[in-house]
């Protein structure tokens, strides 16, 4: 079956988590992963302007080292107090910051970034679609969607009265395909309906999915040992109909290396693999850690400076693996006096802002409890 985007290389290179020195974000590094990419094949690089230094980043480690035509890169338009857009002459400025920023001339897919139930409307107030067309005309966009955190009801509604829109981001990973919260499944069988392809995000969910619990561990090295943890969820996003490609993380050049080892010649899955994600499935459904992505888009506005992420992935070691000992450890090196899980007011501004919609404040009153 034909569509918009089915010869694109199937593994896309999301830079919102990329190598750092100290705070800064570590250029060779990044450079290095950009060459081993392309030399693979692949073309695709996704960043936004609320990654921290990621579009002046990717045009150090790219823009500048490769002819245009080489390569596609898109990034994203946010409509939100979060990025300081409060009018429309806030969205053009957003544009203009981002073509500077990255030194692209034009992007090649540019997203509505992060629509939900809470926020969609500013879209309409500040008629980024009317945007989009008119920069698409323009000859600075060359194809846009949105991306979308929302439930299935709501992607309908935005499919049908945008019929133009030429692709959707999707969270789509094996651990979400049934979870309510997130609407993996749902979100995905809305978007087929309308005939749009899927450019797929946190296809490892965060990372969570490199490191599954152990008993998912054993599942996948019973099949075959040389494969990592990661390959499985990528290749199950890839193996869906009507991907244009799966944006990966990469955050090391190790990273880089695992993704090109089992992309560069990618296979679906196949009948007996995928039997086998059903049954991590299984398995994983009977966890109870918190599936929190670290995309820190709740940490950025909380009037405590609390780092809700890592004392997250603290918890997570005593509620996966009854490591309590460890996890006290990390807790007690990340949540310094002042910061800490029981210095939360409550605000809930960390839930406005969270695309899988966690109930942040009863997670962090279980840290406290669990870890203080």
């Amino acid at each position: 079956m034909d569509y918009f985007g089915k010869d694109v290389p199937k593994l896309g290179f999301g830079l919102m988590r990329l190598p750092r020195k100290g705070f800064k974000i570590d250029i060779p590094q990044v450079s290095k992963m950009v060459d081993m990419f392309l030399e693979a094949g692949f073309t695709h690089f996704d960043t936004a302007p609320i990654y921290p230094g990621s579009e002046a980043a990717i045009r150090q480690a790219l823009v500048e080292r490769y002819p245009r035509e080489s390569y596609t890169l898109s990034t994203k338009l946010n409509a939100t107090i979060m990025a300081g857009v409060t009018s429309e002459k806030g969205i053009e400025k957003e544009f203009q910051a981002s073509l500077k920023k990255t030194g692209a001339g034009y992007f090649d897919y540019y997203f509505l970034h992060m629509l939900m139930e809470n926020n969609y409307k500013n879209y309409d107030k500040y008629h980024c679609w009317d945007f989009v067309k008119k920069k698409k005309e323009e000859g600075l966009i060359r194809h846009y969607g949105f991306s979308f955190h929302g439930g299935p009801e709501l992607l309908d509604e935005l499919l049908t009265m945008h019929p133009d829109v030429e692709f959707v981001l999707l969270q789509l990973n094996y651990l979400d395909w049934e979870n309510n919260m997130v609407a993996s499944r749902a979100n995905y069988e809305v978007a087929r309906k309308h005939n749009k392809p899927i450019v797929v995000m946190e296809p490892i969910k965060g990372g969570i999915l490199a490191n599954p619990p152990d008993n998912v561990k054993e599942l996948f090295k019973k099949y075959n040992p040389n494969l990592s943890y990661a390959s499985w969820a990528v290749r199950y996003a890839a193996s869906l109909e009507g991907i244009i490609t799966v944006l990966s993380g990469m955050s090391d050049i190790a990273a880089m290396e695992d993704n090109l080892s089992y992309m560069k010649d990618f296979q679906p899955l196949n009948e007996e693999e995928q039997k086998i994600i059903q049954e991590a499935q299984r398995l994983m459904g009977k966890s109870s850690t918190i599936p929190c992505t670290g995309c820190r888009y709740c940490a950025k506005g909380c009037p405590k400076e609390i780092d809700i992420p890592l004392i997250f992935e603290a918890l997570n070691k005593q509620l996966g693996n009854g490591q309590l000992k460890e996890a006290k450890e990390l807790y007690n090196s990340v949540a310094t006096e002042g910061k800490r899980a029981s210095d939360c007011i409550g605000c809930l501004q960390c839930e406005r802002s969270c695309p899988q919609k966690l109930n942040i404040t009863d997670y962090l009153r279980l840290s406290k409890e669990t870890l203080e």
